[in-house]
């Protein structure tokens, strides 16, 4: 086997070497991607940054994909990557049910690395934000936004797929920073769904319940659009807050309709497992178990805060980059340029850090 280099391009190099190939076949490496919520705007980002980094390591990517989140589906999508012969799968783990499996996948000697859904029962590196910390960023901009410690009233906290450990967490830190106003009183988490026209008929039917409510707040990609379209069809009275970075989302805060949403990273949830499969493959090592923090980014009309050192940009920057994954990949292209060999082999944070 080659030796492990420094370097992206040289690990591409290698892993070609390192199976027996020529640098002009590289793509007989095949690595498989597993992903919920088939169709989610969100989810389609992650998978663009996995399709870029196949293309930056020269991996031949194959994408499974199933709609909402039942564990059983995934982990038979999973099992057919490992049976067709794929020499490593990233996936989202929706349920603790997948972990026997992807640990019997992983004692067979294929890597595997989670993103945006854990289990800490996988003995797999996870790609993800830390969640608690994302919730306790949303609820502080929620609480400044309604006048800060001083502020009062209902605020509704709504989780599209509930029993979730990330999302779970997000809303323990939410709740933590919504405590700093004593006067603030939580109605949930409720399940808010995830598709599209569920998710906006369950805010519909919680604000209908609640119409003196002073924020509503949620946990999932979804969340933005839907409140955003419910506040708008209700003069704007109350503050909406949720996550990710998508092209409906912004658009709803642009239009004033939707005050924050939170990212978190998902062209590095995509990316950075590729990465590490490439380098595992080329090196022959086995991943360790662990946590690599894809970042939290924080956007307002106002403010556009990208994180992972990233240049700054305008909200119309993100709003072009939310609907191009071609410029998307070449702004993170400072940031994937820092994934060496070296930094790709070093072991990373415990597990525990996800939730801190």
């Amino acid at each position: 086997m080659a030796t492990c280099k420094t370097g992206s391009m040289l690990v591409l190099g290698a892993v070609a070497l390192a199976l027996g190939a020529s640098s002009t076949h590289a793509e007989d490496v095949t690595v498989g991607f597993v992903a919920h919520a088939q169709g989610d705007p969100f989810v389609q980002q992650i998978q663009d940054g996995a399709q870029a980094a196949a293309k930056d390591f020269g991996l031949k990517l194959v994408v499974a994909q199933q709609a909402g989140g039942a564990p059983e589906g995934q982990m038979k999508l999973v099992q057919n990557f490992a049976n067709s012969g794929a020499q490593g799968i990233a996936t989202s783990v929706p349920g603790e049910s997948m972990a026997k499996g992807l640990n019997e996948i992983l004692g067979s000697g294929v890597p595997i690395v989670q993103f945006n859904l854990l289990s800490t029962k996988v003995e797999a590196p996870y790609v993800g934000e830390k969640s608690v910390e994302s919730g306790r960023i949303l609820g502080r901009m929620i609480v400044e936004k309604l006048g800060g410690e001083g502020a009062k009233g209902t605020v509704i906290l709504g989780n599209c797929f509930p029993g979730f450990p990330v999302l779970e967490n997000r809303a323990k830190g939410v709740e933590e920073s919504l405590k700093k106003a004593p006067g603030l009183h939580v109605l949930g988490p409720f399940d808010v769904k995830v598709s599209a026209v569920d998710n906006y008929n369950r805010w519909e039917q919680l604000y209908g319940a609640n119409p003196e409510a002073v924020a509503l707040i949620g946990l999932c990609a979804p969340d933005v659009t839907s409140l955003g379209k419910l506040n708008a069809a209700n003069g704007d009275k109350f503050v909406a807050g949720g996550y990710d970075l998508t092209e409906l989302n912004l658009k709803a805060i642009k239009e004033g309709h939707a005050y924050v949403t939170i990212g978190q990273s998902a062209f590095v949830q995509g990316y950075l497992p590729i990465a590490l499969l490439a380098n595992a493959i080329k090196c022959g090592k086995k991943l360790e178990p662990g946590f690599y923090n894809a970042g939290s980014q924080i956007v307002t009309a106002d403010k556009v805060d990208m994180g992972n050192g990233l240049k700054p940009i305008s909200f119309d920057e993100a709003q072009k980059l939310a609907a191009d994954p071609v410029a998307t990949a070449a702004y993170y292209k400072p940031w994937t340029e820092t994934l060496t060999a070296d930094t790709l082999s070093a072991a990373p944070k415990p597990i525990s850090a996800e939730s801190e």
